[in-house]
């Protein structure tokens, strides 16, 4: 990979997607206590809204394995820290857990030059969160993709945008995760048309760049709500 330059790197942002798992003994409670649980969490969420860029999604009747995803978009990964703890330190957060949790740090794609993409790469996100539907996963690479030219690559790259810009309704967000997390991508797509995802899924099974693929699961369809409404929806 080219060294980002210092103007790129102090533009970049940590993303974090937390996605938490509610203990089925808080639906035990009564509503009283439920309801101040609720009011205390969406609470801490707002205030964080106030000042960092967060998203929320709800994934209740779709994975048995998590409830709910808090997107988290900020310059300074103490903060994202700082906010996590914060909830899992309210009352409702006595009742949560933490199934899956991804870090990665935005990064100008090496294979993007003089392309433009309508927004959807690059150092900065752009108005992330504007669609009802997001759909987020790990991936990483084989290795022998790395061991290929760079202009092998970046031709098989272009492919792939080629066959992304036939579904200009679907906006992909892609993380760096390389040194952050386990994984070495995490790429989010948001759409109001989850059929058009899928299609585009499909589609890029048959790319050349598609042969280097190591991991992309597990993969979380998540639909945007405010905060309070998922609450409502947990009980």
């Amino acid at each position: 990979m080219k060294p980002s330059s210092d103007r790129d790197a102090a533009q970049r942002e940590f993303l974090k997607y937390s996605f938490f798992k509610v203990d089925s003994r808080w639906r035990r409670l009564d509503a009283n206590q439920r309801r101040v649980c609720k009011e205390q969490f969406a609470s801490l969420v707002e205030g964080f809204g106030e000042t960092h860029l967060i998203r929320s999604y709800s994934l209740v009747g779709i994975r048995g394995d998590t409830d709910f995803l808090l997107w988290n978009i900020s310059h300074r990964l103490e903060e994202l820290q700082t906010f996590v703890s914060d909830l899992l330190k309210s009352e409702f957060g006595k009742y949560l857990g933490l199934p899956y949790s991804y870090l990665a740090i935005t990064r100008k794609s090496e294979y993007l030059g003089d392309h433009v993409h309508d927004g959807q790469d690059g150092v900065n996100f752009q108005s992330p969160g504007s669609c009802r539907y997001l759909f987020v996963y790990p991936f990483i690479k084989k290795r022998e993709w790395y061991f290929l030219p760079h202009e092998q690559r970046t031709i098989m790259m272009a492919q792939h945008f080629k066959i992304g810009h036939k579904y200009p309704s679907v906006r992909i967000h892609t993380g760096y995760s390389f040194g952050l997390d386990d994984q070495e991508f995490v790429l989010a797509f948001e759409t109001s048309e989850p059929s058009d995802f899928a299609e585009l899924v499909m589609e890029l099974r048959s790319s050349e760049a598609s042969r280097y693929t190591e991991l992309e699961t597990p993969i979380f369809t998540c639909v945007q709500m405010k905060m309070r409404e998922i609450l409502d929806m947990l009980g």
